[in-house]
Formats: structure tokens, sequence, C-alpha cells
């Protein structure tokens, strides 16, 4: 059994990031929750008033992520293990999609999570470990029509998540991005937004997707606890894997894209070796 840990969870009102933190309390860990209003995370600190604390965070803001990270550190002496939870979707087609909405994106699912990272990071190198969990998307593994926006922010995020990975290592430091299928949390609703002018010329890509998602909330077939549980292991792992694919869709849709990569790599291997300087 491996010994308490104390875990600083983004968003954790709903979904994946409220399982988490339900089920990292109940196995005796320490967990600093927060949201964006702190009530929101009433009823978790009153359950558990030794082991939990919340704190207001929106990872959009410099100043609040630097002082809440600070009162996290300080509420239980030091952090094990950071969770990047917080995020939220964004409808429409890259045409649609206008500066403001595509800078709002990026501020909440790439440079929120390396705000608050980076606040971390001094803090696991003078302790020499730690870990940090970034919560991607199915649209990382590959993109739908209508997330081209947030799915590339999300494969941002895996970018740099790769980068941190190797540059944490001398450090004991260990990374792992997760990728989860469909969930029945509250992302469709509560945390999806759509662009503010649709064109009818996309109505049959973006419009055909939104009414798959819009059609699928509330029947996603994800439990949030059992990808809680999925997480808990991975955090406990000696050798935590970099990707943790969640749910038989994610599972499938990883797979394929995999494959068809392979093939196409395959396919174009003489074109590509082609444009090297003839070997002496």
């Amino acid at each position: 059994m491996n010994p308490s840990r104390v875990w600083l969870i983004t968003g954790c009102s709903r979904g994946l990031g409220h399982a988490l933190a339900v089920a990292a309390l109940a196995r005796g860990d320490r967990v600093v929750t927060t949201a964006r209003n702190p009530l929101d995370l009433a009823a978790l600190t009153a359950a558990h008033p030794d082991t939990c604390r919340a704190l207001a965070l929106d990872v959009t803001s410099p100043t609040q992520v630097t002082a809440s990270v600070l009162a996290a550190l300080e509420a239980f002496g030091g952090i094990d293990v950071l969770v990047n939870n917080a995020g939220a979707g964004l409808l429409g087609a890259i045409e649609e999609t206008d500066e403001a909405e595509i800078a709002r994106c990026f501020e909440v699912n790439f440079l929120g999570a390396l705000r608050v990272t980076r606040a971390l990071l001094p803090h696991f190198r003078a302790r020499r470990g730690g870990q940090v969990v970034f919560v991607s998307a199915a649209a990382a593994i590959a993109n739908y029509p209508g997330f081209g926006i947030y799915g590339a922010a999300k494969r941002a995020l895996e970018g740099a998540a790769e980068s941190l990975a190797q540059e944490g290592r001398p450090f004991g430091l260990r990374v792992t991005l997760v990728q989860p299928g469909p969930f029945r949390t509250g992302f469709i609703g509560a945390s999806l937004a759509h662009v503010a002018a649709p064109l009818p010329d996309y109505d049959t890509t973006r419009g055909k997707f939104a009414r798959t998602l819009a059609a699928m909330d509330g029947r996603q077939p994800g439990d949030p606890a059992r990808a809680a549980a999925a997480i808990l292991a991975a955090v406990d792992a000696e050798r935590p894997p970099l990707r943790l694919v969640l749910g038989a869709y994610a599972t499938d849709k990883a797979r394929r894209t995999l494959t068809a990569a392979q093939r196409e790599l395959e396919a174009w291997t003489p074109v590509a070796a082609a444009t090297e300087f003839p070997t002496p």
C-alpha cells in the first residue's frame, strides 16, 4: 500500500475532478480541491474536514494561480500529485471561431494547466519528486469536425507534457496524460461553449457532431468513479504510463488511429526517404 499522498486537483466542482477527489479522500489521502466558486466544494470539505481543503482558483488568472498554489502548499505542508483537470470545450468550425473564442479556449485548456504546473515545479524540484497528471481528451487522439480549436489546445498540452516528462525525469518527476472517451460528466452541458456566429455551410460537419454530442449527453458509457480508480492505479504504479486511455471508445479510437498512421507511414516511406542527400 502506498503512503498517504497530498493532491492538488483543479476543476473539482463536478465530473472527473470531483470523482477523483472523492476517491482519493476515501482511501485516506489529503486533497486540496479547487473551483472557480469554492462554495461548490462545501460538501467535500464538510465530509472530510481534516483531509480536504477548498480553494478558489480560476486557472486563467496568473495572480490567483500563484496565490492558490502557495495556499495549497501551506495547507498540508507540500503537494505530491498535481491533477490538471480544469478545462472547457469549444464547439465550432475553424472559420466560425473568432479570435476571442480561440484565445479563451487556449487560456483554459493549455495556458491554465501550464500556469499551475509551472508554479509547482520549483516545489517538485526541491523535494526531488512529484507527479503531474494532465487530463487531455479523445480529441487529442484524433480530432472531430467542430472541435478544431479545442482539440488543438489539448494537443498543445500533450506536446508540452511529453517534454516535461523528459525534463523532469532527472529529479523524479512523473507525468501522465489521461485521454478519456465519453464519460457521464457535465462537459457537454455546462463546460461546452458554442461559437457565437455559426454558419449554415457547416451544418453537415460541425452541426452533425454537435447533434451527436447532444444526443449522447447523460448516456455516455464512461463512469467517472471508475475513471478515478484508473487514475489512482496509474499514480500508484511503479512506472506510470505517459498516456492513460480511458474507456472502450477511446481505446478503440487510439488503436484505429495508430493503425491508420502506421499504414500511411509505410505507404509514403519511399517518398520520404528520397528527400535526403544521396549517400556517398
